[in-house]
């Protein structure tokens, strides 16, 4: 304390010592931006297409490198997926008109394979960045991109269009513009189930890690550094060995990333879970609270402060996030009829140009071949979804509504989640040779290995949001077995579910591309169905099959969405919405 008239005393003046939670992450974050620089000019490497490597090398000693490669891909995928899914939600929730075509072009975006994409793609990045393996990166980014955000643009999208009427009016009263009701409002709102649903999406793109690193399109054979293509290479030379090396450097690299990034992003998001009463256990992480201790990420977080005050000045003249009160009907009818017209005409075009460049190539009646083999993977898909639905609901319930059990079983399912099955191919290639088992019907459990997941994450998502007062509520009243589940449970789950279902179902439909034909050594077991048709097209580079297989699964897609899933959409948006 300063004496009256006097100075104030000398721990006053004294600065905050150093501690050591502020040297730990400090120390973090100066070796990150360290290694960021040292892997930058591999990045912009020379390369040519014609004299590009076509594998990688075999030595372990490369491993540490390759899986830094590979991380460093999937987190600029992330990013670039978060960035996409705000846009492309945001649009499809707040703009009637485009929420009409949006929302069946995302359904189309999912159902197209990653091989689908990285046919088209491959090419334009190259061309784009000529002499540079920068195009390559990008292409191979761009597909583990693909096989991320339709995921979390779906749940994103889900939880703007089912905010309670109450935040509506909230952001009315107090006059938010567009701006400050997406960040203050919309984020927050759905953070917690595009955190879950961004750890599914992140353990899902590392099924086509190997796919997106070492890539076969067009008679090319490409491969760049990283896990992926190491464990491709060790797979395609049978070598069991190297395929167990691969397979424990990617159980390190899941569970450090879990351990170091998504469970502490899980712990932070339940600040943003709304409910009248507080939950009796919050998931907690050693290295959250480590960065809550420590003075550095503030430091770091300061210089940002005028960068959303600036936001907040730009977006201002975008007006407030309201609707008007009323709207001539004459107007408004005239807009639709204009935006169907403008829809309609791009919509004759394209399947006018597709038509006439099918008919020029190999024909239409190909579409009857595809349609067929698209039966029978739509076969498998519907057959692993009721499976999956049996198995999953029950335990993502169990472990959403236990916050002790999720601590203990969110590090382990999301290991499970997040390994790339694809690697136990040659394992499962194996078991099936050895027991003379089909792979028309086991391709449904490979198929399974890649998109289960997605249907046990949002169930424990949507368990896990239940309010407290609910669960209070159904304590307090002795509403337990059947009652609870059927009165309770399964209506707070149902939203979550669907949301779940949709993206299993592509996930599943991706995942045959990959699924259908396996190999390992000299055994090579194929499957009939529409993702081996596709992956066979896109190896020998016969672009009119793989256009006709696209449409083909995108029409199986689209009509499962439209017929069955999004009729579950609705009745969860307006009956079973908390």
């Amino acid at each position: 304390m300063a004496g009256l008239g006097g100075f104030p005393s000398g721990g006053v003046w004294r600065r905050p010592a150093l501690r050591w939670p502020d040297v730990v992450v400090g120390a973090a974050i100066v070796a990150l931006l360290y290694g960021l620089l040292r892997l930058a000019p591999a990045l912009n490497a020379p390369f040519l297409p014609s004299t590009a490597p076509s594998t990688v090398s075999m030595d372990p000693a490369n491993l540490p490198y390759y899986a830094i490669r590979s991380l460093v891909r999937m987190f600029i995928a992330l990013i670039v997926s978060v960035l996409f899914t705000f846009v492309y939600a945001t649009a499809a929730a707040r703009l009637r008109r485009a929420e009409k075509v949006l929302l069946p072009v995302l359904d189309i975006l999912q159902s197209v394979p990653v091989l689908g994409f990285l046919s088209v793609t491959v090419t334009a990045f190259i061309n784009l960045f000529p002499g540079s393996e920068l195009g390559l990166e990008c292409a191979s980014i761009f597909a583990i991109f693909t096989a991320m955000a339709w995921n979390m643009t779906f749940a994103f999208h889900y939880s703007l269009i089912s905010q309670p009427r109450e935040f509506d009016e909230a952001a009315r009263v107090m006059r938010l513009t567009k701006w400050q009701r997406f960040w203050q409002l919309d984020v927050p709102g759905g953070m917690i189930p595009m955190v879950w649903n961004g750890m599914m999406s992140f353990g899902g793109a590392w099924f086509f890690l190997a796919a997106s690193e070492s890539i076969s399109v067009l008679r090319h054979q490409y491969a760049l550094p990283g896990i992926g293509s190491y464990a491709a290479a060790a797979i395609q030379a049978g070598n069991m060995g190297q395929v167990g090396i691969a397979i424990a450097v990617m159980i390190v690299m899941v569970v450090g990333v879990n351990v170091l990034f998504w469970r502490p992003l899980t712990a932070w998001s339940e600040r943003f879970r709304v409910e009248e009463s507080e939950a009796a256990e919050r998931p907690r992480s050693l290295v959250l609270d480590l960065l809550r201790r420590s003075e550095v990420p503030r430091l770091v977080g300061r210089p940002l402060k005028p960068v959303g005050v600036a936001l907040d000045r730009v977006t201002r003249p975008f007006g407030l996030a309201e609707h008007p009160l009323g709207v001539s009907p004459v107007r408004e009818r005239t807009g639709d009829v204009f935006f169907a017209g403008v829809i309609t005409t791009l919509i004759a075009y394209g399947v006018w140009k597709a038509g006439g460049y099918i008919r020029d190539t190999i024909g239409f009646g190909e579409f009857g071949h595809a349609f067929a083999l698209g039966a029978a993977t739509f076969g498998r898909v519907v057959v692993l979804l009721a499976v999956a639905t049996v198995i999953w609901v029950p335990i993502g319930v169990w472990i959403g509504m236990n916050p002790k059990v999720t601590r203990i079983a969110q590090p382990i399912v999301q290991v499970l989640a997040s390994f790339p099955a694809n690697f136990l191919f040659p394992l499962a290639t194996i078991v099936f040779v050895a027991l003379h088992v089909s792979l028309d019907i086991g391709a449904i459990l490979l198929m399974a290995l890649g998109s289960q997941w997605y249907i046990l994450f949002n169930v424990i998502a949507g368990a896990s949001a239940i309010p407290s007062d609910l669960r209070e509520a159904m304590t307090s009243l002795r509403v337990d077995g059947k009652l609870r589940w059927r009165k309770f449970i399964l209506p707070a789950i149902f939203p979550s579910y669907v949301t779940g279902g949709i993206t299993a179902a592509g996930g599943a439909w991706n995942a045959s591309i990959v699924a259908e034909i396996v190999s390992y050594g000299p055994h090579n077991l194929r499957a009939a169905g529409l993702g081996a048709y596709i992956a066979d097209a896109t190896t020998n580079g016969d672009f009119p099959k793989i256009l006709i297989g696209i449409l083909v699964m995108s029409f199986y897609v689209v009509a499962l969405n439209r017929l069955f899933w999004r009729r579950m959409y609705r009745l969860a948006e307006t009956r079973y919405a908390l």
